[in-house]
């Protein structure tokens, strides 16, 4: 049904209709836009696996606390 939809010709006078209708500054703007607005898709995406990354990441194990033997009072008496 849609197998010949996007050929060059029928991309060629998609892009004619669009000059038509939103003149030749309105459309490098929105070309514009639409450029802008894909790279801070991609920039959010980015961040936000490298974000998830940082957090799967295991922390490192704390040092272990230091043994204290205590210590033993002898009760003889001393001569």
């Amino acid at each position: 049904m849609f197998e010949g939809l996007m050929q060059p010709m029928h991309l060629l006078v998609i892009l004619f209709i669009a000059l038509l209708v939103f003149g030749p500054s309105k459309l490098s703007d929105l070309g514009k836009g639409l450029g802008q607005g894909i790279k801070n898709f991609k920039d959010a995406v980015n961040d936000k696996g490298n974000q998830q990354q940082a957090a799967a990441a295991p922390a490192p194990a704390p040092a272990p606390a230091p043994v204290v033997e205590p210590v033993k009072k002898d009760n003889a008496p001393t001569a």
